[in-house]
């Protein structure tokens, strides 16, 4: 509390909120009003903007740099925020008095932070990787990994903490 006060959090909430809402309007925007001729079926788990205009009949690829150079600045700007935010739980823990508290503190943090590390990875695999190793069911696997896996993990990392629970599972 002393060092996250409730505005804070609810001014992060809410940056948070507002950039994805203008990032998907951006994309829902220039997903409607692209002219499909190449059919519209993708062998993907959901449709991903690259995959959209690869269907497109007009040259988007004036589209496709412009959307690339806005999602790279996002990613990276949160890539930093959550790099940064990270060192800060890291350096406040390192500071806890006892080894006891900093084993219960890493407990909670590690788990989250593999699965971020998890949502990362695949992400940056399946937008960074050469094209030559494109297989759909390589794609498919991929993108079920970080929009699939890590919101079905994360509420099972958290309940995990509770005793009763592992009890139960054991």
């Amino acid at each position: 509390g002393t060092l996250l006060g409730s505005r804070a959090c609810v001014h992060m909430a809410a940056a948070a909120w507002a950039t994805g809402f203008l990032y998907a309007l951006l994309h829902t925007g220039n997903t409607f009003s692209l002219p499909l001729c190449h059919g519209n079926v993708l062998d993907q788990f959901f449709c991903e903007i690259p995959h959209i205009l690869k269907l497109s009949c007009s040259g988007a690829y004036l589209r496709e740099t412009a959307f690339v150079v806005v999602s790279s600045c996002f990613v990276f700007g949160c890539f930093v925020f959550i790099v940064v935010s990270y060192v800060q739980i890291f350096r406040t823990v390192l500071r806890i008095p006892s080894e006891q508290g900093r084993h219960k503190a890493f407990s909670t943090c590690l788990p989250h932070l593999s699965v971020v590390s998890l949502f990362v990875s695949a992400a940056v695999f399946a937008h960074l990787k050469p094209p030559s190793i494109s297989f759909p069911v390589l794609n498919l696997v991929v993108s079920f990994l970080y929009s699939v896996v890590p919101p079905a993990v994360n509420p099972l990392i958290y309940s995990m903490r509770n005793q009763e629970l592992k009890g139960a599972l054991w």
